[in-house]
């Protein structure tokens, strides 16, 4: 499929549904607005550990959507227990081929990736089944300390941002 065909598969209702139905947590932006599938999502969680936080998630569109998920990497470096420092994100549905079935299917939308991204930050966190084991195993150890460095962490990225004058 071209990528003229993909914007097809993504038409401007397709657009405005997703928008319509993000959390209040996220946000969407599209750098090129003539790209609709490549787009960014940022998540500002507003309870748990990363309350507060800004996490920026790209967002690439695959031609052979929906058959296959969407490319998703962090642009933020974090410290959480199923993202790697590198922006790999480990979330079931982004998973091509799933042995318990709850990875990717035709029948899954856009707007459950960015639901699932925002859930990293909630009810999906999860320490058991991590993909950055350093950070799981961090938190197991000294939770305290776990949510301290996680703190200093958004402070740290918040600064940067800053200082670069990058959007927030």
């Amino acid at each position: 499929m071209s990528q003229k065909t993909l914007l097809a598969a993504l038409p401007l209702t397709k657009v405005a549904e997703l928008e319509a139905n993000l959390p209040c947590t996220c946000k969407i932006h599209f750098p090129d607005p003539n790209k609709l599938h490549c787009f960014q999502l940022t998540v500002t969680p507003d309870e748990g550990y990363y309350q507060g936080g800004k996490f920026q998630f790209e967002t690439e569109v695959p031609d052979a959507y929906n058959m296959v998920p969407p490319k998703v990497k962090c642009l933020t470096r974090i410290w959480h227990p199923n993202i790697t420092e590198t922006g790999e994100i480990c979330l079931s549905l982004l998973r091509e081929h799933s042995i318990d079935g709850t990875g990717w299917a035709p029948t899954r939308t856009l707007k459950d990736v960015v639901w699932g991204l925002n859930s990293l930050f909630t009810d999906l966190l999860n320490f058991d089944d991590p993909l950055n084991i350093e950070a799981a195993e961090h938190h197991l150890r000294d939770k305290m300390r776990a949510a301290e460095l996680i703190l200093l962490g958004q402070r740290l990225c918040l600064s940067l941002t800053l200082h670069r004058g990058l959007p927030e």
